[in-house]
């Protein structure tokens, strides 16, 4: 039997990149995955598309995780897609290179409304679907929360404070059996950073990264996806406020 089956999960941010990876892999072992977006509806139905044809279970579900109205709409239209929730992963965020002259206030609460704010109200509203006896919820950080690039002051903060809400959530929801950690991807080949300009042919930045990456490569978003899959399932069951270094040994 896959180790997920019959669990349901819900992935914010899916529909491209680390997000679209795991949501495909947590249904490849078993797992019904609601696929969230918040503007890229094209690319979740085919995320979700990817998935039924595989002979899995996914439903696309807009919301934006820094809305609070929008969050609970989320989660009660995935309660009636498959019922109670058994993993959360908050994937969803948002980065932007701005050097500290060049920093604006709705640049900073962009970030951190989706990068810190999201998972905030995801996890608040999850509280009210978790099954019983407990669940899994996975954050998706950054190398960045420790490797201090700069021009990225922001998201920056914004993982490291991710980071922190790990180990507090840990501790918080240990009494409901709900285990909550962190994987922080390093130099991750996507769609979001090729579009960005952060990685691609000719990259400066990326052989500077894979300079730096003991492995000697940037990861893919099922690097990324395996170790969230294992934190999703009962492998892990001793696991909870841990941050994850999935980065091909880079820090």
């Amino acid at each position: 039997m896959s180790k997920l089956q019959c669990k349901v999960a819900l992935v914010t941010g899916a529909s491209k990149g680390i997000g679209a990876g795991i949501a495909k892999e947590l249904a490849a072992v078993g797992a019904a995955v609601v696929v969230n977006y918040t503007r890229d509806q094209t690319g979740a139905q085919s995320v979700v598309d990817a998935i039924t044809t595989a002979g899995g279970r996914a439903i696309a579900i807009q919301a934006d995780v820094a809305k609070s109205a929008d969050v609970a709409r989320l989660f009660e239209r995935a309660k009636e897609a498959f019922g109670a929730l058994d993993i959360l992963v908050n994937n969803a965020g948002v980065y932007q290179a701005m050097p500290v002259a060049e920093l604006t206030e709705e640049e900073f609460h962009r970030q951190i409304n989706v990068n810190l704010l999201g998972p905030l109200l995801t996890i608040r509203e999850s509280l009210k679907h978790f099954r019983p006896d407990g669940g899994s919820i996975i954050n998706i950080g950054s190398v960045a929360s420790r490797a201090h690039a700069p021009g990225y002051s922001i998201y920056s903060a914004s993982k490291a404070g991710l980071d922190a809400v790990t180990g507090v959530f840990a501790r918080e929801l240990a009494p409901r059996r709900i285990r909550v950690n962190s994987v922080n991807p390093g130099a991750t080949l996507s769609e979001g950073t090729k579009e960005a300009g952060l990685y691609g042919v000719g990259s400066d930045f990326e052989k500077q990264l894979v300079a730096m990456t003991p492995l000697g490569r940037t990861g893919r978003p099922s690097d990324i996806a395996k170790v969230v899959a294992f934190l999703a399932s009962d492998d892990s069951g001793w696991l909870t406020g841990e941050v994850i270094l999935a980065s091909g040994g880079l820090r």
